[in-house]
């Protein structure tokens, strides 16, 4: 199965159960992977409002931001991805996201 077909596939399960963040969030990786930036933003806030995301989905939310230029978005996406990770435990990521603020 291509890219193409991929993208077709989800966006249709994504249609057909929109409530399904899981769902939204593979939606929104397989638009980063064919470039389409803007609708991988769109899919992470849908996905991140409705969630408790453990850092992953706001540092692909702050990469994607940075992408597009939106440096002041990206800077909010990785503080909230850092209060997120060591909330769920993850202090690592939260050293990560910590580096990527300092490069902005």
């Amino acid at each position: 199965m291509g890219a193409a077909d991929r993208l077709s596939a989800l966006e249709r399960m994504v249609s057909d159960r929109p409530d399904d963040f899981r769902l939204r969030f593979g939606l929104a990786l397989e638009y980063l992977n064919v470039g389409r930036t803007e609708d991988a933003v769109s899919e992470l806030r849908l996905y991140l409002n409705r969630t408790d995301d453990e850092g992953n989905g706001w540092g692909r939310l702050g990469s994607a931001l940075l992408e597009l230029g939106r440096d002041s978005e990206a800077r909010e996406a990785y503080e909230k991805g850092i209060a997120s990770a060591l909330r769920h435990g993850h202090p690592t990521m939260a050293d990560e996201f910590t580096a990527l603020l300092q490069d902005i």
